[in-house]
């Protein structure tokens, strides 16, 4: 093998390396929101199907979604509260 192809694979792996390392963090963080915005629309489902019987409902949408998934049940709740706000 030449001595050139074994640079190119060394430094290759370096910046792969490199790479990996730095965005590992925001990646992770990333991948952290994915999921608890999948949850949040899971949550939010899950509550929609459930309110019925009790005459609750809140639009399942992304935003929505997104809001529950960064704060949790929280912001289950903060979507209750600005529901009941925006009708009265």
């Amino acid at each position: 093998m030449p001595l050139q192809t074994i640079g190119t694979i060394i430094v290759a792996g370096l910046v792969i390396f490199l790479a990996i390392t730095l965005f590992r963090r925001p990646l992770g963080c990333l991948l952290r929101i994915l999921l608890n915005t999948v949850g949040g629309f899971i949550l939010l489902f899950i509550l929609n199907y459930l309110g019925q019987f009790i005459g609750i409902s809140i639009g399942i949408n992304w935003v929505n979604a997104v809001i529950v998934g960064i704060l949790g049940l929280p912001g289950v709740g903060l979507l209750l509260i600005l529901q009941w706000l925006l009708v009265i």
